[in-house]
C-alpha cells in the first residue's frame, strides 16, 4: 500500500482515469477538452491528442441544446445523467448514458466532467441483475432443499446437481476433507468410476484455496493431470470452500469446458458453497447422531442385563429384551406403566424377590438434562440359591462333623478313664465304634476334597480299557447282608463290553449311587443294578423303591451343595456334594449319570459310559 501512494496526486489520477472502464471526457466551462481517457478513445474512436485543447464533436447538432441545459443544471449544483445519443469518428451514432457532474477548482465551477457508457451496458447490466435475482431465488429454493434432507449422500448429489444449474457449469463435484485426505464422494456429469477417488490434501486446489484464506478460486493451467480432466475439453475449474464457523468440510468443484465463468457465477458458487457447508456439517452431525444412537440401541439390546427407561411420572418408555427375558415380561405389557418392582435411591442397591421367584439386584441413575431414569438389573437367582447352598453346607457339614466327633470323643475319653474297669468285650465294642465313626469322617473328607475338585476342573482320571461287569459284582458283593430290610438283585448279560475309563473313579461313582439308592429308600424294598450295551456305548442302571425325586429337581440334585427340599429326601442329611461328584467323575470319562423316575415309584439312576468293545466281538480288545 505504500509503493501505490509513493507517487504524485497526478500520477494516481491519471492511473484512475486510465483504468476507467467508461469513458471519461472531463471540458472547461466552455467546452474545450481537458481529459480524454482510454476508454473515451475506445468508445469514440478519437485519440486523446487529437481532442485535447478542443472542443469534442461528439454532440450532434440536434442534440445542442439539450447538452447546454444539462451543463447549466449542473453548474448550478445538481447532477444529470440522461439516456441521449453521441457520434463517434466514424459519423455514426452511439445511443449511450451520459452522467455529467461539475468539475471543481475550490469553490468555482471550472468546467464538467462528463462519463459516457453504451446504454446497452445498462441493459446487460438490467439484465444480468434480474438474471441474478432469479439465480439467487433459485438457490434460495436449493438451500431449503438442502437443508430439508439430512442423509449426507443425498445432500452432497443435490449440491453437485445444483452447482451446474446456478453456474452453468459443465460438470461439478463435491470433495470431503477427512484429515490429510480429499476423498471425491459426488459428482454431476462426470464419470461414476471416479467417485471415492482419494488424494493429498496438501498437494490439491483446496489446499490452496485454504492458505489464500478466500473462499473461492480460479484456476484455468495445469488440470490435464487432475481427475477433472475426465471432462472433455475442460479449460477452467471454480472452486468453492464449504465451510462452517470456520471448520472446512469439503469444497465444491465447478468445471467449465464450453464457457467461462463471470463474477456472477463466481457469486453464486461462493454462496451455494457458503450454504452446502451447513448442510453437510448438519448431515454429518446427523449421521453421527444416527451412529452413536445405533451405538447405544446396540448396547442396550445386546445387554446382558435388564435394563429399563423411566419417564419423569415413573413410567417405563423402552425395555430391552433382556428385561423381557430376566422378568418373563414382554415390553408390550410393561411400556406406559411403572416397572415390575420398586426403584432403589440413586447409588443405592436394591435386592427384590420376583412373584415368579427370582431374585434382581436392582441399581438406577437420573439423567438430569430429560429427567429420565435408567435402570439396570440383573438375575441373581443362582447367587442367591449358591449363597443359601453354601450357608446349608456349613451347616450340614458341621453337623455331619460333630456328630461322629462327638461319639468318638465320648468312647475315648470313657476308654481312657475307665480302661480298666471296662470288660475286653465293652472295649472291643468301644474300639469298633470309634473306627466305624473315623471311617464315616474319612469318606465325608474324601468327598469334601473330591468336591472342590470337581469344581476347579481338577478331577484326575486316566483313560483306560477295564471290566465294567466285574467291578459291579466288587461294588454289589457284600451289599445283601447290609440290610435285612432290603434285596439287591445284579442282571448283566453274558459279553458286556469292556469300557474306556477310570476304574477307580468307576469304582467311586457305583459305591455312591448305591448308598443313595440304600440311603433313600428307609422302608426297604428292592435295589437293582441292570447294565447292557447300547449304541457305542456301556449303559448301568441302579433302580432303587425309595422317596424317589420330584421332577424339578433331577438335574438340581447334580449340583454342588445341593438337597433338595421335596418329598422326604431333605430329611437324610448330607451335604450335598455326593451326585455332584459321581456326574464330574462320570464326565471326566467321556460319560454321564442322569436322574429319572423308575416305573411303579422310586429312582431310577441311569450312568453311561463308553464302549471299548465293538458289539459281536468274542473277545475284549486290550
Amino acid at each position: 500500500m505504500g509503493d501505490l501512494w509513493a507517487g504524485s496526486d497526478d500520477e494516481i489520477a491519471r492511473a484512475v482515469l486510465a483504468s476507467s472502464p467508461n469513458a471519461v471526457v472531463a471540458v472547461d466551462r466552455d467546452q474545450t477538452v481537458l481529459v480524454w481517457n482510454e476508454a473515451a478513445e475506445r468508445l469514440f474512436g478519437w485519440p486523446a491528442a487529437e481532442m485535447l485543447g478542443r472542443r469534442a464533436p461528439i454532440v450532434p447538432p440536434e442534440l445542442s441544446a439539450e447538452h447546454n441545459a444539462a451543463l447549466e443544471r449542473v453548474r448550478t449544483g445538481g447532477q444529470v445523467s440522461v439516456r441521449t445519443k453521441r457520434l463517434d469518428s466514424g459519423g455514426s451514432l452511439l445511443d449511450v448514458r451520459v452522467d455529467i457532474s461539475a468539475l471543481r477548482l475550490g469553490s468555482a465551477v471550472a468546467g464538467y466532467v462528463c462519463v459516457h457508457h453504451l446504454a446497452r451496458a445498462d441493459e446487460v447490466a438490467k439484465e444480468r441483475m434480474a438474471r441474478r435475482a432469479r439465480l439467487v431465488r433459485r438457490l434460495t429454493d436449493v438451500v431449503g432443499d438442502l437443508n430439508s434432507d439430512l442423509e449426507l449422500s443425498a445432500v452432497l448429489d443435490r449440491i453437485s446437481a445444483s452447482l451446474t444449474e446456478l453456474t452453468g457449469a459443465d460438470a461439478g463435484g463435491f470433495v470431503l476433507i477427512e484429515g490429510e485426505r480429499l476423498r471425491l464422494v459426488s459428482t454431476y456429469q462426470l464419470p461414476e468410476s471416479i467417485r471415492g477417488t482419494t488424494t493429498d490434501l496438501r498437494t490439491s486446489l483446496v489446499d490452496r484455496l485454504l492458505r489464500t484464506g478466500k473462499t473461492v478460486l480460479l484456476e484455468s493451467s495445469g488440470l490435464d493431470d487432475l481427475v477433472w480432466a475426465r471432462l472433455d475439453g475442460l479449460h477452467t475449474i471454480a472452486l468453492g470452500l464449504a465451510a462452517v464457523g470456520g471448520r472446512p468440510y469439503g469444497a465444491l468443484y465447478a468445471l467449465f469446458a464450453r464457457r467461462t465463468p463471470g463474477h456472477l457465477e463466481l457469486e453464486l458458487l461462493e454462496l451455494l458453497a457458503g450454504h452446502a457447508g451447513i448442510a453437510v456439517g448438519n448431515a454429518v452431525a446427523y449421521q453421527d447422531a444416527v451412529r452413536q444412537r445405533a451405538h447405544e440401541r446396540a448396547v442396550f439390546d445386546a445387554s446382558a442385563d435388564g435394563i429399563a427407561v423411566l419417564d419423569e411420572a415413573g413410567r417405563v418408555v423402552r425395555w430391552n429384551p433382556a428385561a423381557a427375558e430376566i422378568t418373563a415380561i414382554p415390553a408390550e405389557s410393561v411400556l406406559g406403566g411403572p416397572p415390575p418392582f420398586p426403584l432403589p435411591a440413586p447409588g443405592e442397591k436394591l435386592t427384590f424377590q420376583l412373584e415368579t421367584g427370582r431374585w434382581l439386584d436392582v441399581v438406577s441413575a437420573q439423567i438430569e438434562e430429560t429427567g429420565e431414569v435408567v435402570v439396570d438389573f440383573r438375575d441373581v437367582t443362582r447367587a442367591k440359591e449358591l449363597e443359601e447352598a453354601k450357608d446349608l453346607f456349613l451347616a450340614t457339614t458341621s453337623h455331619e462333623l460333630r456328630t461322629p466327633i462327638t461319639i468318638v470323643r465320648g468312647f475315648a475319653s470313657t476308654l481312657d478313664a475307665r480302661w480298666d474297669k471296662l470288660s475286653d468285650l465293652e472295649r472291643r465294642s468301644a474300639v469298633h465304634t470309634i473306627a466305624e465313626r473315623a471311617k464315616s469322617l474319612g469318606q465325608l473328607m474324601d468327598h469334601l476334597l473330591l468336591g472342590a475338585r470337581a469344581g476347579a476342573d481338577e478331577l484326575k482320571v486316566r483313560i483306560e480299557e477295564f471290566d465294567l461287569a466285574e467291578r459291579i459284582h466288587a461294588a454289589t458283593l457284600g451289599l445283601p447282608v447290609l440290610s435285612d430290610r432290603h434285596r439287591v438283585e445284579v442282571s448283566i448279560g453274558d459279553g458286556l463290553p469292556y469300557v474306556l475309563g477310570d476304574a477307580l473313579a468307576t469304582d467311586i461313582v457305583l459305591g455312591q449311587l448305591l448308598e443313595n439308592a440304600f440311603k433313600y429308600s428307609p422302608k426297604g424294598g428292592l435295589i437293582s443294578v441292570e447294565a447292557w450295551p447300547e449304541d457305542d456305548n456301556v449303559v448301568v442302571v441302579v433302580d432303587d423303591e425309595g422317596v424317589g425325586i420330584a421332577a424339578p429337581d433331577r438335574e438340581r440334585i447334580f449340583e454342588r451343595f445341593v438337597q433338595v427340599d421335596s418329598g422326604d429326601r431333605r430329611r437324610f442329611g448330607g451335604v450335598g456334594l455326593g451326585l455332584y461328584i459321581v456326574r464330574s467323575l462320570a464326565r471326566a470319562q467321556g460319560g454321564d449319570v442322569s436322574a429319572h423316575p423308575r416305573p411303579g415309584g422310586g429312582t431310577r439312576m441311569r450312568l453311561v459310559l463308553r464302549g471299548s468293545t465293538p458289539i459281536g466281538s468274542d473277545t475284549p480288545m486290550r
